[in-house]
C-alpha cells in the first residue's frame, strides 16, 4: 500500500509499506551502515526514532534471532530504497519484511533514500511521522507538532530492566551493568572476559550501587534521553573515584555531565559504521561504529582536573573517547562493538586491566 514520509518543515516523501501500523510519529534519524539493519533496529539507543538506511539494498542476508541486541523492536518504524526480494545467508531464518511485520514494525521502502539523506544533511535533524493513514500536509505537520508538545515518559525508563539480573560467572570479577539501554553485544563481551555480571535499573542510586560490592561500574550504552541522563549523572557522581567506571555512548554523557561538562548536539548525528578516531597521542586510528547524536564539549573538558582526551573524531575533531587515572574513568562516545567471534572490544580490555590495578 502507499505510504508516506513527512517531515516538520513540510518536505514528503512517497513510498510503499505492507505494514500493519497505520501511522507512527518520531525523531527522523539516518545510517549509513551497509549491513547491520537487525541490530540498528533490536538497539534500545533506537527507540522511538524513524530510522532512515541510506544504502540503497537492504535485507539482503535476511534475519535470525541470534543477531538481536534486545528482545523487542524499538524504532518507531524503518524506512529504506529497496527491500531485498530474497535473501542467502546460511543463519538466516526470514526476511526482513517478516521479521518487521512479526514484530510490528512500521516498515516503509521504495523511498528516494538518497534525496532525503541529502536534505537531512542540509536541514539537520527533525521531526517526521510515516503513514498509511492519511496524506494531508496539514494534519500530518498537525500531529507532528502535537508529538513535539507531549510530556512523555523517560525513553531510558523505558528501555531499562526494571529488576536486578545476573548475568555471566558465578566467579570473577564483580562487575555491575547500569542499564541505559544495554545491548547483548556488551553482556556477551563483558561475559567473554569471565565477569560476574549484575545488570541494574538505571535510576539505582550510588549507595545502593557500592552494596553490591561490585570492583567496577559500566554506564551502558541507550537512548539519549538528556533529562534521563542528567538523573543518572547525580546518582553516579558520589562513585567518581571510589571505583573505576566506563561510561559506553549515552553512559559517556551521563559519565561526564557528572563530571560537570557540558553536552553539545551535533546539526547531523554520527551514525555508521565507517567513522575514523584517532588518540591524540599517537598515530594509531581506529574504524569504529557509531550512533550518537551528542558530543562533549571539548572546552569544558580540558577544566576537569586529571581527565584526557583518548580519542578525537577524525572527520570533525570531536571528541570520542575520555580517560582519567587518577578518576578511575574510561569513556568512549563509539560503540565497542566485538573484533570477532567470542573477542571483546579494546575499550573492555582496558577496563579490566582498571579493575585489575583497583
Amino acid at each position: 500500500m502507499k505510504a508516506v514520509l513527512m517531515l516538520e518543515d513540510g518536505k514528503s516523501f512517497i513510498g510503499e509499506s505492507e505494514t500493519l501500523q497505520k501511522e507512527r510519529v518520531g525523531e527522523v534519524i539516518m545510517n549509513t551502515a551497509v549491513v547491520g539493519y537487525q541490530e540498528m533496529i533490536t538497539d534500545p539507543a533506537n527507540i522511538d526514532k524513524i530510522l532512515i538506511l541510506t544504502y540503497p539494498l537492504i535485507g539482503n542476508y535476511g534475519c535470525a534471532a541470534k543477531f538481536n541486541e534486545s528482545d523487542t523492536v524499538w524504532p518507531a518504524g524503518l524506512v529504506i530504497k529497496e527491500s531485498s526480494r530474497i535473501f542467502s545467508n546460511w543463519q538466516a531464518k526470514e526476511s526482513l519484511g517478516a521479521f518487521a511485520k512479526r514484530n510490528g514494525l512500521f516498515f516503509m521502502h521504495s523511498v528516494d533514500t538518497r534525496t532525503l539523506a541529502v536534505h537531512l544533511r542540509q536541514k539537520g535533524s527533525m521531526l517526521g511521522v510515516i503513514s498509511t493513514e492519511s496524506f494531508d500536509r496539514k494534519e500530518l505537520l498537525s500531529k507532528i507538532a502535537a508529538f513535539g508538545k507531549e510530556q512523555s515518559l523517560s525513553s531510558i525508563e523505558r528501555v531499562s530492566t526494571q529488576k536486578v539480573v545476573h548475568s555471566g560467572r558465578s566467579t570473577g570479577k564483580k562487575v555491575a551493568i547500569l542499564d541505559l539501554g544495554v545491548t547483548r553485544s556488551i553482556v556477551c563481551q563483558m561475559e567473554s572476559l569471565g565477569c560476574a555480571l549484575k545488570l541494574l535499573p538505571y535510576g539505582t542510586s550510588g549507595d545502593e550501587i557500592l552494596r553490591f560490592k561490585a570492583t567496577g561500574l559500566i554506564l551502558s550504552s541507550g537512548p539519549e534521553d538528556i533529562p534521563g541522563l542528567e538523573k543518572v549523572a547525580g546518582n553516579i557522581k558520589p562513585l567518581i573515584g571510589k571505583l573505576p567506571i566506563l561510561g559506553i555512548a549515552s553512559g559517556n554523557l551521563a559519565l561526564a555531565m557528572a563530571l560537570g561538562v557540558k553536552i553539545n548536539k551535533l546539526k547531523i548525528g554520527h551514525r555508521g559504521v565507517n567513522y575514523p578516531i584517532q588518540s591524540p597521542s599517537s598515530f594509531k586510528g581506529e574504524i569504529t561504529t557509531q550512533n550518537h547524536a551528542y558530543v562533549l564539549d571539548h572546552d569544558s573538558l580540558l577544566k576537569v582536573k586529571g581527565l584526557k582526551i583518548s580519542s578525537y573524531n577524525l572527520n570533525d575533531r570531536t571528541v570520542e573517547g575520555i580517560e582519567s587515572k587518577t578518576l578511575k574513568i574510561i569513556g568512549v562516545q563509539y560503540m565497542p562493538v566485538s573484533l570477532g567471534y567470542n573477542e571483546s572490544n579494546g575499550a573492555f580490555i582496558q577496563f579490566m586491566k582498571m579493575l585489575g590495578r583497583s
